[in-house]
C-alpha cells in the first residue's frame, strides 16, 4: 500500500485499538508492513527538510507504529543461534546476509527488528541497536555502544566504546537523537534527550549532552541551550570536551567556597581542522 494509507491504518488502529480478530489480524498486517519498511529505509521516524528551523522533520505517526506493534506483540520465546530471548513477537531480533553489506563481529550483538542498518556498517560485541533506529552507510557501532530507538545515524559516524545514544518512543511528539554525518562519538560519551549534533562534529570522551545541558562555545563566546521549540543543537566540526564551572551559590559561593563545588560543563574548545581530521583517519583503517 502506498505511505499515505499506510499512514492512515496506523493513526486508526493507534487511536482505537482492535477488538475482533479481523481487526487485530488488519493492525497487525499495517505494522508488519511499517516494519519491512523501516528495516529497508523506506521509512524513517524523522528524516532531514530543510524547511524546518532545526534541518529535521520528526514523523509521529511513524512512532505510533512502533508502539502499536508492542500494543500487538504477546511475550514468546524467540530462539536464536546459541542464544534464547523471551519478547514480545513482534520485535524479534534481526538476522543478516551477506548480501546485506552488513558487518556483525561475533560476540554477543543484537538488532532489533524495525532498525535500519546500511550497507558497510560495522558492528562491533557487544553492542545494541534498537527499533525504529536507522544507521547510515560506513558507520561504526563499537563495543558496548547503544542506538536507542528511532535515533538517526548519519554516514561515517564512529560511535566509540560504551557510547550511549538515547532513544525516544515517548513522548511521542518528541524528537529522537540524530547524529548527522562524519561526528565522532567519543567512549562513554552519551547523547540524550534529542539533542541535535551536526556534521563532522567530534564528542571527546565522556562528553554529556541532554536538553538541560547548557553548552559553552569559547570561540565564539555563546552559550548553546535548547529552547522550548529546539532541541539542543552542536554545530558543525565542533570539538566538544567536558568541561566545569564554578558553583556560584550557597556552599560553592566565591564568598565561602566551603565546598568548593563544580558543575559539570560541556564546552567546545575548537571547531574541526587538518589537524583533528589527521586524528580520525584511523577510522579508515578499521573498517
Amino acid at each position: 500500500m502506498s505511505i499515505s494509507i499506510l499512514q492512515a491504518h496506523i493513526e486508526e488502529f493507534f487511536a482505537n485499538p482492535p477488538q475482533t480478530p479481523d481487526a487485530k489480524a488488519g493492525a497487525l498486517a499495517a505494522f508488519l508492513e511499517l516494519r519491512t519498511a523501516l528495516e529497508a529505509g523506506q521509512l524513517r521516524s524523522a528524516e532531514p527538510d530543510p524547511a524546518s528551523p532545526t534541518g529535521w522533520r520528526v514523523n509521529p505517526w511513524v512512532k505510533r507504529g512502533i508502539l502499536l506493534g508492542f500494543r500487538l506483540g504477546a511475550l514468546e520465546v524467540l530462539p536464536a543461534p546459541g542464544l534464547s530471548f523471551v519478547d514480545k513477537a513482534t520485535y524479534p531480533a534481526r538476522t543478516f546476509s551477506v548480501a546485506d553489506g552488513v558487518r556483525i563481529v561475533p560476540g554477543g550483538s543484537s538488532v532489533r527488528s524495525g532498525a535500519y542498518l546500511a550497507k558497510s556498517v560495522v558492528c562491533m560485541p557487544p553492542m545494541y541497536v534498537n527499533v525504529g533506529a536507522f544507521v547510515d552507510e560506513g558507520t561504526m557501532v563499537d563495543s558496548h555502544a547503544l542506538v536507542g530507538s528511532c535515533a538517526q545515524i548519519g554516514k561515517r559516524v564512529h560511535l566509540s566504546a560504551a557510547a550511549q545514544i538515547g532513544g525516544v518512543l515517548e513522548p511521542i511528539n518528541a524528537s529522537p537523537v540524530i547524529i548527522e554525518d562524519d561526528v565522532m562519538v567519543g567512549g562513554n560519551t552519551g547523547v540524550y534527550e534529542g539533542t541535535i549534533v551536526r556534521q563532522g562534529a567530534v564528542l571527546a570522551p565522556g562528553t554529556i549532552l541532554t536538553r538541560g545541558t547548557p553548552v559553552y562555545d569559547l570561540v565564539n563566546g555563546t552559550v548553546l541551550r535548547a529552547t522550548a521549540d529546539t532541541p539542543l543543537i552542536i554545530p558543525q566540526r565542533a570539538v566538544v570536551v567536558p568541561g566545569s564551572r564554578p558553583v556560584s551559590v550557597g556552599k560553592g559561593h566565591p564568598a565561602t567556597a566551603s565546598w568548593g563545588l563544580s558543575l559539570y560543563a560541556p564546552v567546545i574548545v575548537k571547531y574541526r581542522d587538518e589537524k583533528t581530521d589527521l586524528a580520525t583517519t584511523l577510522e579508515d583503517l578499521l573498517r
